[in-house]
């Protein structure tokens, strides 16, 4: 058996900066990762299985629209069916659904990576990435799943050197908002790209630069879901150094100074709005950061 973590992706920062000709946007992203996310586990089966648990399971369908199956039958395809014998996997739901934090496609990276243990296949990462992005554009960073920088229409990954860990807060107002309908609800498409990152990053420094940077999804997210400013709001109040949305909505992050601090706000959010998804966690260092620990 192969267990894997699904972690949630944050974008600290997305700038849309262009639309290509194949119809996808073009973006820059500074993303982060966080130790808390689905979990996906896959063993050999006598056929092929799928079962859904956690809290989110009842809005995920379990059917051949499911990334994670997708993902499945992209790998199988490409090696072969004698090499891809049939499988059980079984998801984890802890993240909220349609919520712009990358959970479909990081469940989908998790299985491409436990499939290609559990079958023993001779892959290498490029091969890997380029089956991801066939499934979605954000499936080349979740496969990377550490501090990155993502360009073109995210297939571009560059990972971030000597990046901390960070205290996060992730809140959702209960609303799924569909990335499709964000994007066509864009004022312009053509916006600056990010400047460059601080070149010693720390909590202080981080959010310097972040003040100075944007989600140019978020306005129109707003318009579509209302409760997003809301939660945001919350995260500010309950004393968050910084705080905006993720992706394409309407989960917003805040970020704390430590992970104590992160874990009292959380509990303050949840005691405000019992009804909200609220989770304290903290983001994952770089490969070989002397953070990586921390």
């Amino acid at each position: 058996m192969d267990a894997r973590l699904a972690p949630a992706k944050i974008n600290l920062a997305l700038h849309v900066t262009g639309k290509r000709d194949d119809g996808y946007h073009v973006i820059e992203s500074l993303a982060v990762f966080t130790r808390f996310g689905d979990r996906v586990e896959a063993q050999g089966a006598e056929q092929d299985r799928f079962d859904i648990s956690g809290r989110f399971a009842g809005l995920v369908p379990a059917d051949e629209t499911n990334l994670i199956l997708k993902a499945r039958d992209a790998l199988r395809d490409h090696v072969g069916p004698l090499k891809a014998p049939a499988v059980a996997i079984t998801l984890e739901k802890n993240l909220p659904v349609a919520s712009g934090v990358g959970g479909g496609s990081s469940d989908a990276a998790a299985t491409l990576r436990a499939l290609a243990s559990i079958w023993n296949l001779d892959i290498g990462e490029a091969e890997l990435a380029r089956i991801g992005f066939s499934l979605g554009a954000d499936l080349p960073m979740c496969l990377k799943a550490q501090p990155l920088l993502a360009h073109g229409a995210g297939e571009t990954v560059s990972t971030v050197a000597d990046f901390p860990a960070l205290g996060l807060v992730l809140v959702n107002p209960g609303v799924a908002v569909g990335t499709a309908a964000v994007f066509a609800t864009l004022a312009r498409r053509d916006n600056e790209g990010l400047p460059p990152l601080p070149k010693a990053i720390d909590f202080h420094s981080l959010r310097g630069w972040l003040e100075i940077t944007r989600n140019d999804l978020e306005p129109a997210a707003e318009a579509i879901a209302p409760l997003i400013g809301k939660a945001r709001a919350a995260l500010l109040k309950a004393g968050a150094g910084f705080a905006r949305m993720s992706g394409s909505g309407a989960t917003c992050f805040g970020l704390f100074e430590t992970g104590n601090v992160a874990k009292r706000a959380a509990a303050t959010i949840r005691t405000r709005h019992p009804d909200w998804f609220v989770a304290a966690t903290r983001s994952m260092a770089s490969e070989g950061s002397a953070h990586e620990h921390a």
